[in-house]
Order: C-alpha cells, then sequence, then structure tokens
C-alpha cells in the first residue's frame, strides 16, 4: 500500500516539471543566434546584423583563435574567418560537424597605412628606409594572424621581409595592428582597406597589388540550423550592400 502515495507524488513531480521543459525548449530555439567572427568584420557584420530577423550575439578576434575556441568546444552556432587555412582546419578537427559550407562570403585588400598626420612619400617597396632606428611596422602575427600572413607574403614577394622581419610589431588580430599606427605608437602598419576605412586617424599609402599575395577571402560556415539561416541572411542582398559601404567586396560566383 505504501507504493500507491510514492507514485503518487512521482506522477506530480512529472506533471509540473513538463511545463518547465517546455518553457526551456522554446526559449532555446528563440535565443539568439552565437556567432565566431574575425576580428577585422567588427563594425561591418554589427551592421549587416541588424536587418536579421532574430537576436545576434558575435564575438571576435583572431581568425586562429577564433577557430580554436570552436574546436576546443566554445558554443557557436557560426563562423566566419579571414582565412581558408584556418577554416579547412577547423572542419578537420575531431567532434566537429558543419551544418553547411564553407563558402567564400565576403573579399578584401592589403594596405600600407600611417598616422594621419603623416605627410612624407613613403617608398612601398622600400618601407625599412623609412623606419627610424627604434620603429617598427605593425601587422598581424606572420604565423597565426590571417592579415599577418598575407603581410607577409607581401614583403616577401616584394623582396623586403629579410630587411624586416625583425622590426615587427605583431598583434594578436589585425585590428590591434591599426591601432597602434592611429595611436601614433608606431610610424605604418600593413592592415586590411577595410579597417583603415574605418578609422579616421589614419591614411593609406599604398594598396598592395592583389597578385603579390594570396586572394583575402572570409569563409563561413555554420555549425547549426539557426547558424545556416544567419549566413542565408548574409549572402542577401541587403546584407551585402552594407558590406560594400564598409569596404568590402563579393566573391564572384559564390551565393
Amino acid at each position: 500500500m505504501r507504493l500507491l502515495p510514492l507514485l503518487c507524488r512521482l506522477l506530480l513531480v512529472a506533471a509540473l516539471a513538463a511545463p518547465q521543459a517546455a518553457w526551456a525548449t522554446d526559449d532555446a530555439a528563440t535565443g539568439p543566434v552565437t556567432i565566431f567572427a574575425a576580428a577585422s568584420l567588427r563594425g561591418a557584420l554589427d551592421a549587416a546584423a541588424e536587418g536579421h530577423a532574430g537576436s545576434v550575439r558575435i564575438s571576435y578576434g583572431g581568425s586562429g583563435a577564433m577557430a580554436r575556441q570552436i574546436a576546443a568546444g566554445a558554443p557557436a552556432d557560426a563562423v566566419i574567418l579571414a582565412n581558408e587555412d584556418w577554416m579547412d582546419w577547423l572542419a578537420e578537427q575531431p567532434g566537429i560537424r558543419l551544418a553547411s559550407g564553407p563558402v567564400d562570403l565576403l573579399a578584401n585588400r592589403l594596405v600600407l597605412v600611417a598616422p594621419r598626420e603623416e605627410k612624407r612619400a613613403i617608398d612601398p617597396g622600400d618601407i625599412l628606409s623609412a623606419l627610424g632606428d627604434d620603429d617598427r611596422i605593425a601587422m598581424g602575427q606572420r604565423d597565426a594572424v590571417p592579415a599577418g600572413r598575407y603581410a607577409r607574403q607581401w614583403l616577401e614577394t616584394t623582396g623586403q621581409w629579410p630587411g624586416l622581419q625583425d622590426r615587427l610589431a605583431e598583434t594578436d588580430d589585425v585590428r590591434a595592428a591599426l591601432l597602434l599606427v592611429s595611436r601614433r605608437q608606431v610610424p605604418l602598419g600593413i592592415v586590411y582597406a577595410t579597417d583603415a576605412l574605418a578609422d579616421r586617424d589614419v591614411r593609406v599609402l599604398h594598396e598592395m597589388p592583389p597578385a603579390l599575395h594570396d586572394p583575402i577571402r572570409y569563409p563561413a560556415a555554420a555549425l547549426t540550423p539557426a547558424g545556416a539561416a544567419f549566413l542565408r541572411y548574409l549572402g542577401s542582398d541587403a546584407a551585402l550592400e552594407t558590406f560594400a559601404s564598409h569596404g568590402f567586396a563579393s566573391v564572384p560566383g559564390e551565393p
């Protein structure tokens, strides 16, 4: 006879728990979509996300850092990086299953920048001669940050790497390199054209010919259906127009 009261109590607990579980599921379905993105997308991606129907939460950082965090288990619905090698690396990690992509979403350009008040005529083919004895040139970390890797390729192609490889101020992401220039902590920096456009305290001295470094692409991939829906929105005309207003180009042949 003692089993009957116990059974009733168990049924009551289950009945009370059921509405709570249903509410939690609905809340998760309507919660914000979480995006991990390359630091150079800050501002442009924020503006593009404003047109998305749902709530969006964006975490920015260096592409290598973003890829490693997701591989280590950080929850994300989609990821947009600034280098195809890091996206390929992420897709190969154990436990990573992409819901869609990767697909090249955007393109960018590499530029040499200086503080706004810099008036000297600087030869982009002889940067070393423009540096003082203690000066350094800012760029992303040569092995981990995509902008740094592109910058190294350009310096190698133009024959300047041997003279400059020990005169670098390397940063964890390209926006940090831009900040060193805009704060006048270094006289020169190599960043993306979109970074220079976003900072009024720097000016562009030279745009690197695209043929002198690998193509700058932003591959995007979804890790959940919610992330896939967000990336479809980023491929819309409205979102691409927003990116274009921030200096990014769409990639020919990509949706």
